[in-house]
């Protein structure tokens, strides 16, 4: 059957050539069966002739000469063609090619006049060109399943966006589909292989007509999961396990015993199929000691050498560093391994680049994936503070880039090699030494450095040094896991490169076009000149720039503004060493040539100096999987020609599809296409930096497509914006490493999209809390980047002479620029929709209007105000006593002014100008800040602002007119009535349950006593013993601790005379204190008798962490903000004393704190509680995010209502432990809230975890919410009757069991 979209191969072709003569060609076989044929003949041929010839691949424009061909008497022609004479064979002269390579699509070819050296051209001054059968049509083919062709038309359907079709359109999907699936039959898959590369297509076509063309994505597409936790990447935990393979730390800690674990510089490990290699680095006196272990029994053999002024060169070493059992060998050293020994011997400060080696071992040699192993010999030295910033940087990197700059700026070649040296000797070294390079990479890609200096190079060898460095990358991606991003954002601006002819086309093809466009004058001989001198990225853009000009029509303005768009100026193109100072100027005739031409020919500059570019990406991808002769026939079903059916469908789709203004089925493609890629990257593959290149082009895709479609998108529509989120999101989750809590945010909002009720608050609550850890996850992120690349960045800005403004917003630039930000961008945008389902916010102050938040961040109100600011750039800190910023501005999610309101509660809110009369927000500001202060002016101001607050913000404002709401009235006011009255030790270490009293211990110890035996059987008080008041005193009174009793006395003067900075001495030198027996003795005895688990499974090393605990719960009295806090209240600091109320920790679930009566609104008739996973102290310590909190009625305990999702990150967990916790007399004093000022100690540290909240009962099961948060508010209820007042609770959920570990009244 032939094929309804193919146009079959003609078998005989005729061309009418120059002086009466003619071509035939006759065509027989198929390059399917390798038994293609092609025969030339010319007919009225009176001369001799030569056939000038190569042949295509398949979607690649690039000759080959054939290897192994039948081409008798042919001669390469300057090794990219070949040339074959014509033989007479009777009337007609002959030339016969037999093809057996089944990847060839054509030929081309030229014919020359042998006797008067000229050449014979088609028409349009093109090449011949004879297409190759790549199938028999006359073999049968079997029978293909209709329910096959269905899912093969819903693909195709698909691929053109998904479209309303009509019932003819559908029937040509349909016969479309079938003459595809034949063609894939023809080429050699079988029906099986077929049937199942099709499998996890849907096997219906989906009724279409709902479909909305106006939408950016059909319904059925927002309900969409993947198995995201298959994606998972946890960092890995120090700096040296970054190597491929799950290394055994056995025969690290063998070497490191062997070597000695004091002064070592690097530990490398290496796995290579079975065996393992560790190398230890150490520094001894300034020499060098280098020590290298193999996991093998029997002989083993280390062949190395040393390299002197690179990391690729290889030398034998001197005689006298050779270690035992040595001998030279043909300028190395052989070195034999010892069984269960390790040695080395000093480089004796000889300077040494470092050493390359490789094992020889079981008859075959072990290598570095293919290559040498390499141990740097540069010490990697950080610097402790760079401009302000605490991080350290790779001084001796950064210092030596800069004094090789010189050299590199003399061409692209020479930076890339010395790139690729550094990149050698600092990759071991941690990812410091990465980002330096990631920092002089992208300031050398953005014009901040000289690309070419007085040096000519080929774009040849320019292409190979950057192929030699971009291969180095992708081994660093594959084998430092930890270090990906780094090496992601490295490639970003390093174009692929390539070997052999890949840079050489360059040259080659310029002239190609100039000589079929009869253009060889002008602008295109300087452009020509240059690119024979060299190459650069700025070629992709004058071509670009040359194709705009030629599209418009030869308008000149559209040329430069393509140029001027990427920072190409007359001067800079005049400042080459081969200067462009002409303008284009082509005859009208030639337009459509040079158009055609020059399209061809940016794909080759893109080839080599656009990694990141989509087109180039895709297309050298799909090249290579053609070319593609290695893999097994097994591997068929879900591979064919190197790469998937389904990527390669994607990959399709996306070429097709990448301007459609409907960029939902665009961008889901794009993600399934990085989704079929992902395995591909962490396994050697033979496309290997080819597919990385193309994930980060795909990465770079979803993000510019996001920020192009963001104004069509319908934020009034929740499913339709949590689909585009959850695809950004689910990219980021693609492109980090370390990704856990991507991953479960992830996993949360797919949860969240499937249950989405229009209008249902404790729906929104819960997306808004994902939205909320999306934010901080955000936040952290950006933070840590700043933190990770700014001080280098500012180190070899100052070096390198680059701009301050270039240098300050570096690191800014950079976060700006990944998927990171435009998912912030929708955060941004959905979160106002979210809060207005939740309920309104409140808020009362004062209006107050500037230009500019920032040049009032400094300024304390004195009343609650809330600022209207036309301008908020994000840098900004929110002033001191405002409540609410109001803005026309959108300030980023990441932006420093959004965290600071979110911690200090204040509201940043956007003008929403489209609910509104005027015509832009920047009107409403302008109106509301020329309205003064006069008391008329703000009654009339009265009903326009609250429609407007209400309208835009869900707020709700009043008029508070003459009244003053000082910031007081804010901020509980502190009694100067309180005082301390100083306890006296009691003269025992340690106190039973039944032995609290007020005398002897605090309200949190007496508290416990107080519940025990009062509370119902359900609600459980662990057990627990105490360390009374003045114990602490005792101890350091002793004549053991005499001298750090003298020391913090002195210190206590200096601290009562104002020096707080020796708070911390006091502190450290408690922590110095000798433990008597006598407080062991007697701890260790009402430990057990209240049955209490002891600190003596570990021996002595249990008891000292118990004792380091207290002392730390002791030092707690001496920390800044416990001391100022009693300075400000008056109280006497020197009367504090310091119990420790010791417990058994409850491992439990969940932790809780209750707060009887509702801290937000004062009513005493309902309670307010916060409920976290794991231990209690990210509830009450500042870990970021929210608790989940409820109310509940008194008199309806069985009705608790959620007012807050949790959204905190982390969770801590522990091992059955004990806990030691501050219980002084300066807690729970009547108009003294003391709590929280001092420390509580776990004896053994916690674990701290990132959480998942996709499959939590507490947020997934209603039912089993409502039983636990009822149980928590009864156990509340219960106490604050017990008490007579209303209490704050802390306690713990653990199987459903409720624990109270304190109680104390609510302040």
């Amino acid at each position: 059957m032939a094929a309804s979209c193919s146009v079959q191969v003609p078998r005989v072709l005729h061309f009418q050539l120059i002086d009466g003569m003619q071509l035939q060609i006759n065509v027989s076989g198929c390059s399917n069966k390798r038994n293609a044929r092609v025969e030339f003949q010319l007919k009225n041929c009176t001369r001799t002739w030569i056939l000038h010839w190569g042949f295509l691949y398949l979607g690649n424009r690039n000759w080959y000469i054939p290897s192994g061909e039948d081409s008798s008497g042919a001669k390469t022609y300057k090794q990219g063609a070949l040339q074959t004479p014509f033989v007479k064979n009777g009337d007609i002269y002959v030339v016969t090619i037999e093809l057996r390579d089944p990847k060839i699509h054509a030929i081309e070819f030229l014919l020359k006049d042998g006797s008067q050296d000229r050449w014979l051209l088609k028409l349009n001054h093109g090449n011949f060109r004879v297409e190759v059968p790549e199938y028999d049509a006359s073999n049968p083919l079997p029978c293909i399943p209709k329910e096959l062709i269905d899912r093969k038309a819903y693909l195709i359907w698909e691929s053109r966006g998904r479209p309303q079709s009509s019932p003819e359109q559908q029937k040509k999907d349909y016969a479309d589909a079938l003459t595809e699936l034949q063609n894939q039959l023809r080429k050699g898959m079988s029906l099986n292989e077929l049937q199942s590369s099709y499998m996890n297509a849907r096997t219906k076509m989906k009724a279409q007509d709902d479909v909305q063309p106006s939408r950016p994505v059909t319904p059925s597409s927002y309900l969409r999961r993947h198995d995201v936790e298959k994606w998972l990447q946890r960092q890995s935990k120090g700096p040296n396990e970054t190597k491929a393979g799950h290394s055994s730390l056995a025969l690290m800690d063998l070497v490191e015993k062997s070597a000695g674990g004091n002064n070592v510089v690097s530990k490398q490990n290496y796995i290579v199929g079975i065996y393992e290699i560790v190398v230890l680095s150490k520094v001894l006196s300034g020499d060098y000691h280098i020590f290298v272990a193999l996991n093998v029994r029997g002989t083993a053999i280390l062949h190395w050498g040393v390299s002197k002024s690179s990391a690729g060169e290889w030398l034998a070493p001197p005689s006298d560093m050779l270690p035992e059992k040595s001998k030279m060998f043909v300028g190395a050293c052989q070195t034999y391994f010892t069984e269960k020994t390790v040695g080395g011997r000093p480089f004796q400060k000889r300077n040494f680049v470092g050493i390359q080696f490789v094992i020889w071992c079981g008859g075959s040699w072990i290598k570095n994936n293919g290559g040498n192993f390499f141990v740097a010999l540069q010490r990697v030295l950080p610097i402790r503070k760079v401009n302000g910033y605490s991080n350290g940087i790779v001084k001796w990197l950064l210092d030596e880039i800069s004094q090789r700059e010189k050299e590199a700026e003399r061409s692209l070649m020479h930076r890339f090699n010395i790139a690729m040296e550094l990149t050698e000797r600092c990759k071991a070294g941690g990812e410091l030494g990465l980002v330096g390079i990631l920092v002089w990479m992208r300031l050398m890609r953005c014009r901040h450095l000289t690309w070419n200096k007085n040096y000519n190079v080929k774009p040849r060898e320019i292409s190979e040094a950057q192929d030699r460095f971009s291969n180095l990358l992708q081994r660093i991606y594959l084998n430092q896991p930890n270090d990906r991003e780094i090496v992601r954002l490295i490639l970003s601006f390093v174009g692929r490169g390539g070997q052999g002819d890949v840079g050489q086309r360059i040259r080659d093809e310029i002239l190609m076009v100039q000589r079929n466009n009869d253009c060889k004058g002008g602008m295109m001989e300087e452009w020509h000149q240059k690119l024979h001198n060299n190459s650069s990225p700025d070629d992709v853009v004058i071509c670009e720039a040359l194709l705009n000009y030629l599209r418009a029509g030869f308008k000149l303005d559209v040329y430069w503004k393509t140029l001027h768009a990427h920072g190409l100026t007359k001067e800079k193109l005049a400042s080459y060493d081969r200067p462009i100072v002409s303008e284009p100027c082509f005859r009208m005739g030639a337009k459509e040539g040079l158009i055609r031409d020059l399209t061809m020919y940016l794909k080759t500059l893109k080839a080599v100096h656009s990694g990141v570019e989509l087109e180039s990406a895709i297309d050298s991808c799909l090249a290579s999987s053609l070319n593609n002769q290695g893999f097994a026939t097994a591997d068929r079903v879900n591979v064919y020609g190197g790469l998937s059916l389904k990527l390669q469908d994607c990959l399709n789709f996306v070429k097709t599809h990448i301007g459609d203004e409907r960029i939902g089925p665009l961008m889901e493609k794009l993600l399934e296409s990085r989704i079929e890629i992902r395995p591909l990257l962490l396994t050697p593959h033979r496309l290997a930096k080819e597919l990385l290149f193309l994930d980060l082009a795909l990465a770079s895709a979803v993000r510019t497509t996001m920020e192009r479609g963001l104004k069509d998108l319908n934020f009034a529509n929740p499913p339709e914006i949590m689909f585009f989120i959850s695809l950004v999101l689910e990219s980021l989750c693609l492109s980090t490493v370390k990704n856990e809590d991507l991953i479960y945010c992830t996993k949360d909002w797919y949860r969240a999209s499937e249950s989405h009720k229009s209008g249902d608050a404790q729906w929104a609550l819960q997306t808004k809390a994902i939205l909320d850890r999306l934010q901080i996850i955000l936040s952290d992120r950006a933070v840590d980047l700043q933190i990770k690349i700014q001080p280098s960045a500012e180190y070899l800005g100052k070096l390198l002479g680059i701009g301050k403004t270039t240098i300050d917003t570096f690191s800014e630039e950079l976060i700006r620029a990944g998927s990171a930000a435009v998912l912030s961008m929708l955060i941004t945008r959905f979160d106002p929709v979210l809060r207005k389902v939740i309920s309104p916010v409140e808020v009362s102050g004062f209006v107050s209007s500037v230009n500019e938040l920032i040049t009032v961040q400094n300024k304390v109100y004195r009343k609650p105000t809330i600022i209207i600011a036309t301008r908020v750039t994000g840098e900004e800190e929110i002033p001191d006593g405002v409540v609410a910023v109001l803005t026309s501005d959108t300030p980023d999610v990441l932006s420093h002014v959004s965290i600071r309101a979110r911690n200090s509660k204040a509201c940043v809110l956007r003008i929403a100008y489209q609910n509104l009369k005027y015509a832009s927000p920047h009107a409403l500001i302008k109106i509301l800040s020329g309205i003064s202060s006069q008391r008329k002016d703000v009654r009339d101001l009265a009903d326009l602002l609250t429609r407007i607050l209400m309208n835009c913000f869900s707020l709700t404002c009043s008029d508070i007119g003459d009244s003053i709401l000082p910031l007081s009235s804010l901020v509980p006011s502190i009694s100067r009535r309180v005082t301390l009255r100083r306890k006296i030790f009691c003269g025992r270490y340690a106190l039973s349950l039944k032995e609290f009293t007020t005398e002897t211990v605090g309200a949190k110890s007496c508290n416990i006593k107080f519940l025990r035996g009062r509370v119902p059987s359900w609600i459980r008080i662990p057990m627990s013993v105490a360390i009374p008041f003045g114990a602490f005193e005792t101890v350091l009174s002793l004549d053991v601790n005499k001298d750090i009793s003298t020391k913090i006395m002195f210190l206590r003067k200096l601290v009562n005379g104002g020096d707080v900075s020796k708070i911390q001495e006091i502190k450290g030198a408690i922590l110095q204190m000798s433990v008597p027996v006598s407080l062991t003795t007697e701890l260790t005895s009402k430990m057990k008798s209240s049955r209490m688990p002891l600190p003596d499974k570990g021996g002595d090393d249990q008891w000292n962490r118990a004792w380091q605990a207290i002392k730390k719960v002791w030092a707690s009295k001496w920390n800044e903000r416990a001391y100022i806090s009693c300075k400000k209240a008056k109280l006497n600091h020197e009367d504090l004393r310091m119990a420790v109320l010791i417990q058994e920790v409850i491992c439990g679930d969940y932790a809780f704190v209750i707060h009887t009566k509702n801290p937000l609104s004062g009513d005493t008739s309902e309670i307010y509680a916060e409920i976290v996973k794991g231990l209690g102290e990210t509830l009450v310590g500042a870990y970021p995010g929210r608790a989940m909190s409820f109310i509940v009625k008194k008199n309806n305990l069985k009705s608790p209502i959620v007012t807050c999702y949790a959204s905190k990150k982390i969770g801590l967990y522990c091992k059955p432990t004990i806990i030691f916790r501050s219980d002084s007399n300066g807690e729970d004093l009547e108009g003294y809230a003391g709590a929280g000022l001092y420390d509580s100690v776990l004896m053994d540290e916690e674990e701290s975890m990132v959480l998942d909240y996709s499959n939590d009962p507490m947020m997934v099961n209603k039912a089993f919410q409502t039983s636990i948060l009822s149980k928590v508010a009864e156990a509340g209820k219960i106490i604050e009757t017990l008490y007579g007042c209303p209490q704050d609770i802390e306690g713990v959920v653990k199987d459903g069991m409720i624990y109270v570990v304190q109680a104390r009244p609510q302040v």
